[in-house]
């Protein structure tokens, strides 16, 4: 049996005892793997935070009919560079580190890569807060911050519950820069996820009896709306540019960076009402909507939301995305400039899944041991494919 249909069914059993809550005792009898090999796989794999991660992400799956998606999908063509994990792609996503792109597997590509002076390093939870009056607030982990009815953790940003305004909105601002994420709670109970180089603009209390408004100003947000049943029939909407998101209760995700001229929604669960230049379209779960500015249309089309989502459980994972796409999406995490010499391996396509927690260096590696580059160069921030 060749190598990789080994690691296909090794990836299945991992995938079974995972979702079972038990450790992968499959690996011990895998020949591939020695001793060591076996101790990296498994240290990863009982990490205290993957397992976490694992435990929230394993509730909200049918674990039977997202196994079997996985045994059905789960492939790797000669000439395409692809691996599918489909829902269960949450739960293995450290095996693509521990085992599919070990050195001994994908032995590195002929040639030296040039690194003059990294100064790279992985996202991580920074935002800066806006207050109403104009003041700024920086937050992060190692930062705590408590005013009035506001408190940060240092990851998360939390309005509590207090008297409905009445009056004039108050509103603060809330700016991810490149290279950082963070959540924030509303006063009404809605969650939100930002990604990187993101702002959300939103009131400090929402006015009672009115609909709940936000803005996306510009970047990646995910929404967990608190339902309008909870607030006397309120709705809840999202501005971004031109376009109107009105929902009820619901989980969505929207896409719309400033340097993009598509934006995209693309609804989890729920019902969602999307309006835009008297064009309007309701969304069902799974479903997302493309509006591209520079042709002025509204599109619809049925995704694999597990794909447009993992950004927010601290995974990429990418389909049918071409090297340039890719590159984007991780020079925002990543706040780093990427350039390309062989304008070719642009346009390559790449499927597959990347920890958010690798180095930079890691991910090249695994870029080049495909052969999709020939080499990288990293100078300061600046990145170079070659």
């Amino acid at each position: 049996m060749p190598i990789f249909n080994k690691i296909i069914v090794l990836s299945k059993q991992i995938a079974a005892s995972l979702l079972k809550g038990e450790l992968p005792t499959d690996l011990d009898n895998f020949e591939i793997f020695d001793k060591k090999d076996k101790q990296y796989i498994l240290k990863n794999l009982t990490d205290e935070s993957l397992i976490k991660r694992r435990k929230n992400l394993t509730n909200q799956i049918n674990k039977q009919a997202d196994l079997e998606k996985v045994q059905n999908k789960i492939t790797i063509p000669v000439r395409k560079i692809s691996w599918k994990y489909a829902a269960a792609a949450a739960v293995l996503g450290i095996l693509t580190t521990s085992y599919f792109f070990k050195d001994n597997l994908f032995p590195p590509t002929k040639g030296i890569s040039k690194i003059v002076d990294s100064k790279i390093e992985t996202g991580t939870d920074k935002a800066i807060l806006t207050l109403e009056d104009g003041s700024t607030v920086a937050l992060g982990k190692s930062t705590t911050y408590q005013k009035n009815n506001i408190s940060s953790n240092g990851e998360k940003l939390v309005y509590n519950p207090s008297e409905k305004s009445k009056n004039k909105i108050k509103y603060n601002y809330l700016t991810i820069p490149r290279g950082g994420k963070f959540s924030i709670k509303l006063s009404d109970g809605t969650q939100v996820w930002l990604n990187s180089e993101s702002q959300l603009k939103y009131p400090v209390v929402f006015v009672e009896g009115d609909i709940r408004e936000v803005e996306l100003v510009y970047g990646e947000a995910y929404f967990d709306v608190s339902p309008s049943t909870k607030h006397n029939g309120a709705k809840f909407r999202v501005i971004n540019k031109d376009q109107e998101v009105e929902v009820i209760g619901t989980e969505f995700n929207i896409k719309a960076y400033k340097d993009d001229t598509d934006t995209y929604t693309t609804l989890v669960k729920g019902k969602v009402a999307l309006s835009y230049e008297g064009k309007k379209q309701n969304l069902l779960p799974n479903q997302q909507s493309h509006l591209d500015f520079k042709t002025n249309t509204l599109a619809l089309k049925t995704v694999d939301v597990y794909n447009e989502i993992s950004w927010k459980e601290g995974v990429f994972s990418f389909e049918n995305k071409s090297l340039k796409e890719i590159m984007k999406v991780l020079a925002r995490w990543y706040d780093i400039e990427v350039f390309f010499e062989n304008q070719k391996s642009e346009n390559v396509e790449f499927n597959g899944i990347l920890d958010k927690n690798q180095n930079i260096e890691e991910i090249l590696i695994i870029i080049k041991n495909f052969k999709i580059i020939k080499d990288y160069k990293i100078n300061n921030k600046t990145v170079l494919l070659k």
